[in-house]
């Protein structure tokens, strides 16, 4: 037990050095576009199939399943804006940041432990380049700017997806679910939403670099990084995701 909690605290103290080389490297020119648009595009891009399928179930489902229970207390009229603050608030957020965590952070994690057991990194290094500024700095980043565009994404889906689940039994015109949607939606509904992307994204990202760069030596360890990646990720963002609803209900 004492050997466990030693750990843990090592982990931890590893990681905050981790965190902080970051802000360090992120400070010292020369930045790596080139690298950092290529991660972006892998990051956002290629997760955007993933993200339209999953948000557009979101919607669909949630509008089907509430609306027998509205309809019993004659409240049908208040599915549409309903079905989009549950999405924008929460439910978006959080679903599309842990199918990022499992798609994204396991990826950087695999791939650079790979990197690592393989000594490419150290190859770098030898070759004058700095690994951590390369592969590091531009994979964190990336994922801080492209998950909150993807969670934004993901609201759109999801809200036409309840626009179409809405019509299974209704009839509504586009325009006025939308119009529905909009005049129920405030400020303070989309700005801690949002906020809380970015930190989602910046930790999927760090989670993900720290499970690849140290791991061990050996193929098994690049599989270990990954799925310590994974774990790690999904459970900073029900962290963070607990720790943003407080601070909004306390200051909001």
């Amino acid at each position: 037990m004492t050997v466990y909690i030693k750990n843990i605290f090592e982990e931890a103290g590893d990681m905050t050095q981790f965190t902080l080389r970051f802000f360090k490297e992120l400070l010292k020119p020369v930045f790596q576009w080139r690298e950092f648009s290529r991660q972006c595009f892998a990051v956002g891009y290629k997760t955007l199939p993933l993200i339209t399928i999953t948000g557009f179930i979101m919607g669909l489902v949630l509008t089907i399943q509430s609306r027998p229970t509205l309809l019993k207390f004659g409240a049908e009229s208040w599915l549409p804006s309903m079905v989009s603050l549950s999405l924008i608030r929460e439910i978006a957020p959080v679903i599309t940041a842990l199918i990022c965590a499992g798609k994204i952070a396991s990826g950087i994690g695999a791939e650079l432990g790979s990197m690592k057991v393989t000594e490419q990194i150290d190859a770098m290094e030898v070759s004058a380049v700095n690994p951590y500024k390369y592969l590091v700095v531009t994979r964190i980043l990336a994922t801080t700017l492209m998950v909150p565009l993807l969670v934004i994404y993901a609201d759109f889906v999801g809200i036409y997806g309840g626009y179409i689940g809405y019509n299974i039994h209704g009839n509504m015109t586009l325009f006025r679910y939308f119009s529905d949607v909009l005049e129920h939606l405030e400020f303070l509904d989309l700005f801690p939403a949002i906020i809380k992307t970015f930190f989602f994204g910046f930790f999927i990202g760090l989670i993900g670099c720290y499970k690849g760069f140290n791991a061990s030596n050996g193929t098994a360890s690049v599989g270990i990084a990954a799925n310590e990646a994974v774990v790690a990720a999904s459970l900073s963002i029900f962290i963070i995701d607990m720790l943003a609803v407080q601070l909004t209900d306390l200051f909001f």
